[in-house]
């Protein structure tokens, strides 16, 4: 009875083992693509042609945003674009004093021969992609630039999209995402970490393996004919983003990645904030998976590129494993002698290190050899070898959190599109103390991360003592990535 209890553990590590490594090496692909040289031709962007200047709306969707929407209107209306050739659309479903302070920057910048309205709505039916919805055909423009509440785009930004839809088939262009609190804390850096390596080896690597792309909900323009002809904004997913993206290149329409336009926004500065962030895409993305995987595998694409975009949907299924993985590796802790016995070589994980190596590697060129702040590359390696130790800790410690928002996309459990609030939290020197936007409740799931401490430091100290140290690390990690989870959702909420 034992034995069939030791295989059983040992199976359900295995299984989430074998997943997580086959998704690792999996993504090396896109670093293989991204590495790769474009010929000379391909690495010239397209010239605007000035005396043919296409007529652009800007949408702002927002809600609830009165810390971050006056810098934003006042970087949209900065655009170094004629004023006649552009109109802002500022999409307020806000239900604080976020419409007033809207209501003053518009009649403000309309004075000055701005084109900005702001529209409202007497309900959020469909939150973010219902208000982009109800929105586009108000829009004048054939081009929709799109900005989150918590973006800041560059004046040129206009400038250096727009002559990529020069090519008929292109439906969007998207840049990447740069950070305005990188450093603020550890927090952030960890977040800095993953979106880094998100906007440059996997969005450039798709974009050159001819896989399918992504539109990341902001800071990117669409064609407006693209989103009609893709079916046009939904609301059945909280990823909308990803879901129009998917369907507007099933219809033929090209994604456009400019690597090197960058558009800094805002990173979640607090627990919360960033949990609902990471709930939000993680149960979208199983929303999306369940939606548009048959479409994808009945496309006229490629077995590779569709299983590349099975994988691309799958990505966040990958914590439901890590978790699986942390889970049975303290009971396994126990059974390894006697497996031992029964044939079983433990020296076998060891080739699953594979895909460690295959995600450091990632992570090293995403924030190392891509790294885009003037800093020497000795400094950069060895802020690189002290934060990807902590972001893998972290990461395992999201994993029950991530998980529950995983399974309940794939159970189809409906919930309200949670938005992400910023604080306009810029430098060190900025508090988190002086807001009305954060959370005052602990979800049981926040009690069950303190009690995985626990149980994953005790499975150490067991290791420790018995002279056991196949799981030492992964235990020290996860028992560190878990309480540090747990200990400043616990801080954040009680912030006032």
């Amino acid at each position: 009875m034992v034995s069939v209890w030791a295989f059983l553990v040992l199976g359900v590590y295995g299984l989430s083992l074998v997943y997580v490594t086959v998704y690792c090496l999996i993504q090396f692909d896109l670093l293989l693509h991204y590495l790769k040289k474009e010929p000379r031709s391909a690495q010239q962007d397209p010239q605007t042609n000035q005396a043919i200047l296409p007529f652009v709306t800007i949408q702002l969707p927002l809600y609830n945003e009165k810390y971050v929407v006056e810098r934003l209107l006042d970087a949209v209306a900065a655009m170094d674009y004629p004023t006649d050739r552009f109109e802002i659309h500022v999409l307020d479903d806000s239900t604080d004093e976020t419409l007033e302070v809207v209501q003053a920057k518009v009649a403000h910048y309309r004075s000055k021969g701005i084109q900005i309205a702001q529209i409202t709505r007497s309900d959020r039916t469909g939150y973010k992609a219902g208000a982009l919805r109800d929105a586009l055909p108000l829009a004048k423009g054939d081009f929709v630039a799109i900005f989150d509440a918590d973006f800041l785009p560059d004046p040129g930004f206009l400038r250096q999209t727009l002559p990529h839809f020069q090519d008929p088939t292109t439906g969007v262009v998207q840049t990447r995402w740069e950070h305005l609190n990188e450093d603020y804390s550890l927090i952030t850096q960890m977040q800095a970490l993953q979106l880094n390596v998100h906007f440059t080896i996997e969005q450039t690597g798709r974009m050159k393996g001819g896989y399918l792309l992504q539109f990341n909900g902001t800071a990117g323009v669409w064609r407006k004919s693209c989103i009609a002809d893709a079916g046009g904004w939904e609301a059945d997913t909280l990823t909308e983003d990803l879901d129009l993206s998917i369907r507007a290149q099933l219809k033929g329409w090209k994604i456009v990645y400019l690597e090197g336009v960058g558009s800094p926004a805002e990173l979640p500065a607090e627990m919360n904030s960033f949990r609902s962030q990471q709930f939000r895409w993680m149960k979208g993305g199983a929303e999306t998976t369940l939606k548009m995987l048959p479409a994808i595998w009945s496309a006229d694409l490629g077995w590779w590129k569709k299983l590349q975009a099975t994988v691309h949907l799958l990505g966040s299924s990958v914590f439901l494993f890590v978790f699986l993985l942390g889970v049975s590796s303290v009971p396994l802790l126990f059974a390894l002698d006697e497996l031992s016995t029964l044939g079983f070589s433990k020296e076998k994980f060891a080739w699953f290190l594979t895909g460690l190596v295959s995600i450091g590697s990632i992570y090293f060129v995403g924030n190392v050899g891509a790294s885009y702040p003037e800093e020497r590359l000795g400094r950069r390696i060895l802020r690189f070898l002290f934060r990807f130790p902590l972001f893998l800790s972290l990461s395992m410690g999201m994993a029950l959190h991530n998980t529950v928002a995983i399974l309940e996309g794939y159970r189809g459990k409906k919930s309200a599109f949670v938005r992400t609030p910023k604080f306009n939290i810029r430098g060190t020197a900025d508090k988190l103390s002086a807001n009305s936007y954060t959370r005052h409740r602990i979800a049981i799931t926040s009690y069950l991360e303190a009690l995985l401490s626990l149980c994953f430091l005790a499975a150490f100290i067991a290791g420790v003592a018995m002279g056991e140290t196949t799981f030492l690390i992964f235990h020290a990690m996860l028992a560190f990535g878990y309480g540090f989870i747990f200990y400043f959702t616990i801080r954040h909420i009680r912030l006032k």
